[in-house]
């Protein structure tokens, strides 16, 4: 399998839940230890405090690649462009890089979303177009209705999660994957398999864990606000996993721990 996101996106910093002082702490941390790809959302409400965290880090927003999400309850014709709008005002810029629903319409039809991110994105308010929490089934019949123009669908993806399904429909739709809960949020250091192996390459658990994301074809999204963890996280390019590591990490995707489900998230979908 070879990887298949957009040059750029393979490594961004997530920067949900962080706000204020310590949004602005990190966001200057990770732009120098070499993050330029960084996600927010309508949801964190923290687009704010991204933007402001740029203007005083004084970094210009051309040199960053901009990932936010339409929040579910803007899906209406009256809200969406708005909303969207609103983002843009917030982060001080007047287009992001990638504009994504954030999850599939709560009416059950996304069809009426996906044709007002399409029009976001002909007004000029997005580079690139995508969704998160899309189904496999959602992601094919998403990358069919837009004629190609989905650019990413990010999901939970890591070792302890049985993501198959939706990877054979990324590579049959040509839609990249992109991971959130990209170490389960810490359940996969349970596990000393992946310090185990790390041994071998002079890597930590978690940069294993990360490696074994990209070289399924996924890409990373990590959070932290520890700047030796961002250095960490963002070290992941120079090592490659054998492919008997590789199926040694495959075998605990059976495990099937999910970070999010409708507990915690209303407009879960059914999984595949």
């Amino acid at each position: 399998m070879s990887i298949c996101f957009r040059p750029g996106y393979e490594r961004s910093f997530g920067t949900y839940p962080l706000k204020g002082e310590d949004l602005e702490k990190a966001f200057a941390a990770a732009y120098e230890v070499g993050y330029r790809s960084f996600d927010t959302a309508q949801l964190y409400g923290n687009e704010a405090d991204l933007g402001a965290s740029i203007r005083r880090a004084n970094v210009s927003t051309d040199d960053l690649l901009i990932t936010t999400k339409v929040h579910p309850e803007n899906y209406t014709e009256e809200q969406f462009l708005k909303s969207v709008q609103a983002s843009l005002n917030a982060l001080g810029v007047s287009k992001v890089a990638l504009l994504l629903l954030h999850w599939p319409d709560p009416s059950g039809d996304n069809r009426k979303s996906l044709a007002l991110l399409r029009d976001a994105k002909r007004k000029g308010l997005a580079t690139e177009i995508g969704v998160s929490n899309f189904t496999a089934s959602m992601m094919r019949d998403a990358q069919s209705f837009l004629d190609g123009e989905i650019a990413i669908n990010q999901v939970e993806f890591h070792p302890l999660l049985d993501q198959s399904i939706l990877l054979d429909m990324s590579f049959r739709t040509g839609v990249p994957l992109a991971s959130f809960a990209s170490v389960a949020r810490g359940e996969v250091f349970k596990y000393p398999q992946f310090g185990q192996i790390g041994k071998a390459y002079g890597k930590s658990a978690a940069q294993v864990v990360l490696r074994w994301i990209l070289q399924k074809g996924v890409a990373v999204n990590t959070m932290s606000t520890k700047l030796e963890n961002m250095r960490s996280n963002f070290d992941v390019m120079d090592f490659v996993l054998s492919s008997v590591d590789m199926k040694r990490i495959d075998a605990l995707t059976c495990t099937n721990f999910r970070c999010v489900d409708k507990d915690k998230v209303p407009w879960t979908p059914e999984w595949d």
